[in-house]
């Protein structure tokens, strides 16, 4: 996004929307990193191995719809891409909720990635239902 030099130059509308779209795009991707490198602290038995497994699957898959979203060339694609997105969300907090199941040592670790993922998937949900008004899309 082009930085304004003076006072008087005021943001055009691509530029406001392209700010949005890669501010939630870097955001995911930063999710995506924060759920890849938990990893890190995970204790390595085959429950979590198997619940981190579909955890990084879901978590990434947020930022990844969410970019192809970004460049469709359909109304129709671009909703439910978005859609995808938030359905994914949906379910990273349900991997999160599990590993917090199985590791009640790590819950305060956890908490801001479970934090965040429910954020996104407001977000996400929000954007949705903004594409179900004909007015707003």
């Amino acid at each position: 996004m082009k930085i304004l030099n003076t006072k008087s130059e005021v943001p055009s509308k691509h530029q406001i929307l392209n700010s949005k779209i890669y501010d939630l795009e870097d955001r995911t991707l930063n999710f995506s990193k924060q759920v890849i490198h938990f990893n890190r602290v995970l204790p390595k038995n085959i429950i979590n191995t198997r619940l981190f497994d579909q955890c990084v699957r879901s978590g990434t898959s947020i930022g990844a719809n969410y970019r192809e979203a970004n460049e469709t060339d359909t109304k129709r694609d671009f909703k439910n891409r978005i859609r995808i997105s938030k359905k994914e969300a949906k379910e990273t907090i349900y991997w999160l909720e599990l590993i917090i199941e199985a590791n009640p040592n790590l819950k305060e670790k956890l908490m801001p990635l479970l934090k965040e993922a429910k954020e996104l998937m407001k977000i996400l949900g929000s954007i949705y239902e903004k594409t179900k008004n004909p007015k707003n899309f």
